[in-house]
C-alpha cells in the first residue's frame, strides 16, 4: 500500500468517526478536512471532490455497520424472514447503532429531495443491504429478492417511526410483521 493510499485510507476512517458523531450537518468540506487531520486542499489530493469524499466517508460508514451485523449473524447463516426480522431489529435498533440510524435517515433525507451525490449512495448502500439480507434469509430462490426487499422496507420503516419518536409504533410494526410470518 502506498504512503497516498495509506494515508487516504485513515483519512476515510476519522472522517467516519466525525459523520457518526456529527452527522451530515458536519459534512462540508472543511470540517471533514479538519477530522482527517488535513487542509481541504490537501484532501481533495487524496479524493477527486467533494462527493468523492462524502461516497468514501459514508462508503465506510456502511462497512462498519455490515460488519457489525456480520458480527451479529454469521455470513451463512440463513434465517426464515420472521427470525431474520427480529434479529435485524433488534441490532438495529439498538443504541450503539443509533448514530448509524441518525446518518442513514439523513442520506435517504437528501436522496428524497434528489441531491446527489445522496441518491447515488443511498441505493448503493440500499443494494449490499439488500445483498446481506437475501444472503441471511431462508426463502426459495424465487421468492427471496421480494421477501428481502420487504424486510428492508419493514427496517427501514420502524427505524423512521422509532426516529420520530414512536418506538411503540417500531415495535408493534415489527411484531405484527412476524406475526404475520414475514
Amino acid at each position: 500500500m502506498t504512503v497516498r493510499t495509506e494515508r487516504r485510507e485513515a483519512a476515510i476512517e476519522r472522517m467516519a468517526d466525525h459523520v457518526l458523531a456529527h452527522g451530515l450537518a458536519g459534512a462540508s468540506l472543511r470540517p471533514l478536512a479538519a477530522a482527517a487531520g488535513a487542509s481541504d486542499r490537501m484532501l481533495l489530493y487524496y479524493f477527486a471532490d467533494k462527493d468523492d469524499v462524502l461516497s468514501a466517508t459514508l462508503g465506510r460508514v456502511a462497512a462498519r455497520l455490515t460488519a457489525m451485523l456480520d458480527a451479529a449473524l454469521a455470513p451463512g447463516l440463513r434465517l426464515p424472514g420472521g427470525p431474520l426480522l427480529q434479529a435485524v431489529w433488534s441490532e438495529m435498533s439498538s443504541p450503539s447503532l443509533a448514530p448509524y440510524m441518525r446518518v442513514w435517515l439523513e442520506v435517504v433525507a437528501g436522496a428524497a429531495h434528489g441531491q446527489q451525490p445522496h441518491r447515488t449512495i443511498a441505493a448503493g448502500i440500499l443494494g449490499g443491504f439488500a445483498d446481506w439480507i437475501g444472503e441471511h434469509l431462508d426463502a426459495p430462490e424465487p421468492e427471496r429478492a421480494g421477501q428481502g426487499a420487504l424486510l428492508l422496507a419493514t427496517v427501514d420503516g420502524a427505524l423512521l417511526l422509532d426516529a420520530a419518536g414512536r418506538r411503540d409504533l417500531a415495535e408493534a410494526a415489527i411484531a405484527a410483521s412476524v406475526s404475520a410470518r414475514l
